[in-house]
């Protein structure tokens, strides 16, 4: 099954590879996964230049097969000259003279003409000199995700989307086609709070407009979605009951980052706070178990639950009792990895 991403008229295959896991694996490892994806049929892998080595993985592994896939990264620039130059480094590690979709990353506000960045212009140079072929923008935001819809800068909108969003995000979607706008679904399986990869897939095929990418870290993972593949119609009975019950549990608690709840009075970090859990099992742990980041979950004792990020959550989250639910995961996660270290010692 294909999709045509908007009005960019690429044709990619309606399961797309998103490769911030692949950070967790060696280079052997990633670069079977990576093949493994684009025998399956795979044409769309999405990274990012945050990702640490996962654009060298990538050039690694399918440099050899750059025309016959499709590349989206993404670039964290405050301005025009540091955007240019992540632009270099993405594509010298990507093994390319182009990337097909060059999105900015989760920006508070969009990027365009004459906002005093210089990283719009920068991108309308980049695309001339035929560096950049499509123009798109990720975020958490649902509010500067619809501005930078209806602003018609830019081809492609990356945005979380899965069987438990709600009537905001399918409302997006909605725009999306209505304006031509490529939508890419980000957290398909909101970041592994969903487990059934069968019913999130064919959820997915009954929405015509949307790619989802999805994170895959292990060629079980892999093996998975190649099954899942083979089904190009919507849920079954079963999937569709596991959806109906997954949403009925799961919507209030996937805390999608958007900044809204913040700042905290307690100074908590509550958007990577309140997904630690996820943070821990889909990006390298090592980086979340740093001192820095004991310190910033230590924080959530001091919350006294004044309601300022629950009366400001869009999506209806009680971040409260998520946060305390992810300090109790945190904990135990930081008592497991210390018995690791201690056993490696003896």
């Amino acid at each position: 099954m294909t999709v045509k991403l908007g009005r960019t008229g690429l044709v990619v295959n309606k399961t797309g590879f998103g490769a911030l896991p692949v950070q967790r694996r060696t280079v052997n490892e990633a670069v079977r996964i990576l093949r493994g994806a684009f025998d399956a049929g795979i044409n769309y892998f999405d990274t990012a230049r945050m990702y640490t080595d996962s654009e060298e993985k990538i050039g690694l592994a399918l440099g050899s097969v750059r025309e016959q896939i499709i590349i989206a990264t993404k670039n964290t620039a405050a301005n025009g000259r540091e955007m240019r130059s992540q632009l270099e480094t993405s594509l010298g590690f990507l093994k390319t003279d182009y990337i097909d979709v060059y999105q900015f990353h989760n920006h508070e506000k969009y990027p365009r003409p004459d906002d005093g960045t210089g990283l719009y212009e920068a991108m309308l140079e980049a695309k001339q000199a035929g560096k950049v072929r499509f123009i798109g923008i990720t975020n958490h935001r649902i509010d500067v995700a619809f501005d930078a819809v209806r602003s018609g800068l830019y081809d492609t909108m990356q945005f979380p989307f899965s069987y438990i969003s709600g009537e905001k995000e399918n409302g997006l979607v909605k725009l999306c086609a209505e304006t031509g706008t490529g939508f890419i679904a980000m957290k398909a399986l909101c970041g592994g709070l969903l487990n059934d990869i069968g019913a999130a897939s064919a959820f997915m095929n009954t929405q015509s407009h949307v790619v989802p990418i999805w994170g895959i870290q292990s060629m079980d993972e892999l093996e998975e979605l190649k099954a899942a593949m083979q089904n190009e119609g919507g849920p079954n009975p079963a999937q569709s009951l596991r959806i109906e019950r997954d949403r009925a549990e799961l919507r209030g608690t996937f805390c999608r980052s958007c900044g809204y709840c913040l700042p905290c009075p307690a100074g908590i970090p509550i958007f990577n706070c309140a997904r630690m859990s996820l943070l821990l099992r889909r990006s390298p742990p090592a980086q979340w178990l740093t001192e820095h980041w004991r310190r910033e979950m230590e924080k959530i004792r001091d919350c006294e639950d004044c309601g300022h990020c629950r009366e400001h959550c869009p999506y209806g989250i009680d971040a409260p009792a998520l946060l305390k639910k992810n300090y109790e995961d945190y904990q135990t996660f930081l008592r497991e990895d210390k018995l690791c270290v201690e056993s490696q010692a003896i």
